[in-house]
């Protein structure tokens, strides 16, 4: 199901306590990147990992559960989530998770790589896979029934290997999976972040955007640093910021820093110093200072309080 990679640390360096990469590995044949299991089965073949202890952990490929009976807990992103009979727990590539004890959660786990999906849905899909989506879905009352048992008849097609050709085995898998996301693509959740009164334009705008930031938050940290790299003004992508999340360019921007900062103090226990170097702060008290506005914490303090609640 998953191989740990390495991380290294600023400049190449290992990083300190670093939090575990884990890669795409399903069982031997089966066929792509999707794997579909149930939360059950995964608890029963994992054993006492990774709950006990509890280890941080970060995936290249999307983890998604429909929980059916019981109650799952789960961190992302540091933030304790609970998930209902109904509900839906998102984790995308690059959260950082960390799972508790199992108990009495049942229902379908879809594991997939993001190139699973064909080119054109994926761009439908854009508001529900990006990074900054909600980890926890409510489906739409009268998407809820419909939404169950398409995860059920994708789970049936992916034990159904073996039963017809190969091709048609994965493009059936395949078509299920897309079917589903389009239909959880209407959870109001979903819609309430990707909602935009800009058009397809500022939408392009600023998934452009937030491709970019992924790729350049460390170096790149004013909104005239994208706006230059995307072709286009800082009034016009911080319009596409603000139709899209409420917020302007340059917040969007820190709060990915921030998220950044948050994930390397507590999980991954690198120190204060190191975090700043890696953020591209030229000063470790600046890098304070902007995490002390932003969380009321000291880079300290907050990786003291992450310690102690995920010994």
């Amino acid at each position: 199901m998953m191989v740990d990679k390495r991380h290294s640390g600023p400049h190449g360096q290992a990083a300190p306590a670093a939090v575990s990469l884990y890669g795409f590995q399903p069982p031997v044949g089966t066929p792509y990147g999707l794997e579909v299991s149930t939360v059950e089965e995964f608890f029963a073949q994992h054993d006492d990992w990774p709950w006990n202890p509890p280890r941080p952990g970060r995936a290249t490929f999307h983890y998604l559960i429909a929980v059916t009976e019981g109650e799952l807990r789960h961190d992302v992103d540091h933030v304790t989530r609970t998930v209902a009979p109904g509900q839906w727990l998102w984790v995308r590539p690059g959260h950082v998770q960390c799972w508790h004890p199992p108990g009495a959660a049942r229902g379908p786990f879809i594991l997939f790589e993001p190139d699973v999906l064909r080119p054109d849905i994926a761009r439908l899909l854009v508001p529900l896979t990006a990074h900054e989506a909600p980890a926890v879905l409510s489906p739409h009352p009268d998407d809820t029934a419909w939404l169950r048992q398409t995860a059920l008849q994708l789970l049936d097609e992916h034990r159904a290997l073996g039963r017809r050709p190969l091709d048609v085995h994965h493009a059936l898998r395949r078509s299920l999976l897309e079917s589903l996301l389009l239909r959880l693509a209407n959870s109001p959740d979903v819609a309430s972040t990707g909602a935009s009164t800009g058009g397809t334009g500022r939408k392009d705008t600023y998934a452009r955007f937030t491709d970019a930031l992924e790729l350049h938050f460390r170096e790149l940290h004013q909104a005239a640093d994208y706006a230059e790299l995307l072709g286009c003004s800082v009034r016009t992508l911080s319009r596409a910021a603000r139709d899209a999340t409420g917020k302007g360019a340059r917040e969007v921007i820190d709060e990915r820093r921030l998220l950044e900062a948050r994930r390397l103090l507590g999980a991954a226990q690198w120190d204060a110093r190191t975090v700043a170097v890696h953020l591209g702060f030229t000063d470790p008290a600046n890098f304070g200072r902007f995490f002390r506005d932003r969380t009321g914490l000291t880079p300290a303090a907050f990786a003291a309080r992450d310690t102690t609640t995920h010994p």
